[in-house]
């Protein structure tokens, strides 16, 4: 026998005593001695025998006093191994088989097939709310129970508590033992019972509160937030978004801006901007005002979907408002500002992120760092890279990047040339082909085709695969410095792959020029054929041709080396 709801008074959990052979009355009743002995009148026992019931369920024997009949049900449905009997005219109690023994008497059970009244309402409705909402039920169809405890506060507490507490079934059936028995749930009781469904993914009961709520008008903004929740993701945001049209236009006093908020988030994850500017307009109309959550909301769709002026709009009316912004949607507004080159607003927004003492990420600091480089704010550029290093970050490659790109787009090549020579000395492992080819590109506008051809080498060397766009920087340097057959000796290189034979044939195909073998001399070196550099050292010192400082420097360090 499945034990008697907790909120009902009338307790089963009473054991039985053992109890003496009665006698019999007058009229055939069984008196039994613990119902007032034989000092209470014919009436007084009849009475009492008929409010004593007594359950039989795997061997105990349990007692319920009751001031109304209880609506009981068996664990199984359709199974009657679990009796409920009634003492009757015979001396024997009855037995869990149903055989009468020494003249005993079973009250048969009633079939639920039989159920009238606010019993059957109760169930047909729950069958209707869930076979509408279209999805399968959790709990099935509840088991009702008598409730000798009629305070609505006291039970709507213990409803709270239960759903709070995730024991849905429970929940559940005192939930509809209180709807059969005239006594209604606070809205409070009613909202946390939607949650627990809602958290659990039972749409079908969850719609059934849902809607009893809004027959009693109950319905609160938190239940419009919860079933909204439910509605997104069970049947998509656009489903969620005509029922929330309804709500307004049905009950817009309990509208409030949280509701509000859970449309714009549901419209925002679908990256829908259009829906979600619409519902920030329409949120003014109705004098509500945005909160914080309603910001964020709106700047992080909008910036996600590239409406970096819907973003700016909303951060302004943030303001307007006197509403703080977050520390996210600071990072989204310059993100957004830089990606659209208004590098001065994001300078803005970044010193307003300092004076509210947050730390900008390596990321926010790149992003403002590049923005100005492409405006040619180079000077601007490398005080924010002063103020990365002051703050304890480390510039990445996406740093170096574009500070040389800053330099580039400001004309100024060589600076470009003595800071990647600094990158390559102190963060060698940083290096990468898009930092090559900016040093590259500043070859080619330089005409300084030599050094092109050391870091042709030097990308070869550290393993990084050279593409055609990095062979084009060093033939277009070698058209600028007019060496039309170092630039064709390029180009077949470029075609057949051999980096390294291209050296000596470089040395006869242009005239005795320093310039030339040294530059030989160095790409030589920096890919370890230190035997062919001695040798091309020799000759050209042979000829008369002065080498550089680098060039003796190489010579020096690889002078005990021998391949």
């Amino acid at each position: 026998m499945a034990a008697v709801w907790s909120g009902c008074s009338t307790s089963f959990s009473q054991e039985l005593p053992p109890h003496p052979r009665g006698r019999r009355g007058g009229d055939g009743a069984r008196i039994h001695p613990w119902s007032g002995g034989a000092g209470r009148d014919a009436t007084t026992r009849h009475a009492e025998a008929a409010r004593t019931v007594v359950v039989f369920a795997r061997g105990r024997v349990r007692v319920c006093r009751a001031a109304a009949p209880c609506v009981l049900e068996p664990d199984v449905a359709g199974k009657e191994e679990v009796g409920v009997a009634v003492w009757g005219m015979d001396d024997e109690p009855p037995v869990a088989d149903g055989h009468r023994r020494h003249g005993l008497r079973r009250r048969p059970v009633r079939p639920a097939a039989v159920e009238e009244g606010p019993v059957a309402a109760a169930r047909s409705a729950a069958s209707a709310s869930a076979s509408a909402a279209g999805s399968k039920s959790e709990v099935g169809g509840s088991r009702l129970h008598f409730l000798e405890e009629r305070d609505e506060e006291m039970l709507s507490r213990r409803l709270i508590k239960l759903s709070q507490s995730n024991k849905v079934r429970s929940a559940t059936e005192l939930f509809d033992s209180m709807r059969a028995s005239g006594l209604q749930p606070s809205a409070h009781a009613c909202n946390s019972l939607l949650a627990c469904f809602v958290r659990r993914g039972s749409f079908a009961d969850a719609m059934k509160v849902f809607e009893f709520m809004k027959g009693k008008g109950m319905a609160t903004g938190h239940s419009y937030t919860l079933i909204l929740k439910a509605v997104a993701t069970t049947e998509g945001y656009f489903a969620a978004l005509k029922m929330f049209d309804e709500i307004e236009e049905s009950d817009k006093k309990n509208v409030d801006v949280i509701v509000y908020n859970t449309v714009i988030s549901v419209c925002g994850r679908a990256k829908d901007w259009r829906q979600v500017e619409r519902l920030w307009r329409r949120l003014g109309d109705n004098s509500l005002s945005g909160t914080l959550m309603t910001y964020d909301l709106l700047v992080s769709t909008f910036v996600q979907c590239g409406q970096s002026e819907l973003a700016v709009d909303a951060y302004q009316e943030m303001f307007k408002s006197g509403i703080d912004p977050s520390e996210d949607i600071l990072k989204a507004i310059i993100a957004s500002c830089t990606k659209e080159g208004k590098w001065e607003f994001a300078l803005t927004t970044f010193r307003r992120m300092l004076s509210a003492g947050m730390k900008p990420s390596i990321i926010v600091f790149n992003s403002i760092i590049n923005s100005l480089g492409k405006a040619g704010e180079d000077e601007l550029a490398f005080r924010m890279y002063h103020l990365l290093t002051s703050s304890g970050l480390k510039p990445d490659q996406y740093t170096w990047s574009a500070l040389l790109s800053a330099l580039y787009r400001s004309g100024r090549c060589w600076d470009v040339l003595d800071l990647f020579q600094g990158i390559k000395t102190k963060h060698s492992a940083l290096l990468n082909n898009h930092l090559y080819n900016i040093a590259l590109m500043s070859c080619e506008r330089l005409g300084q085709w030599e050094h092109g051809l050391q870091l042709l080498w030097m990308m070869e060397r550290g393993g990084l695969q050279i593409s055609a766009v990095s062979y084009n920087h060093v033939i277009g340097a070698c058209e600028v410095a007019r060496m039309p057959k170092v630039a064709l000796k390029v180009y077949r290189q470029l075609a057949y792959g051999d980096l390294f034979g291209m050296n000596e044939d470089i040395l006869e195909e242009v005239a005795p020029d320093s310039s030339v073998y040294n530059t030989v001399i160095h790409g030589l070196c920096l890919r370890g054929k230190i035997r062919l550099a001695r040798k091309v050292y020799t000759k050209m010192r042979s000829i008369g041709l002065k080498p550089d400082g680098k060039t003796r420097s190489f010579m020096l360090q690889n002078l005990a080396t021998d391949y």
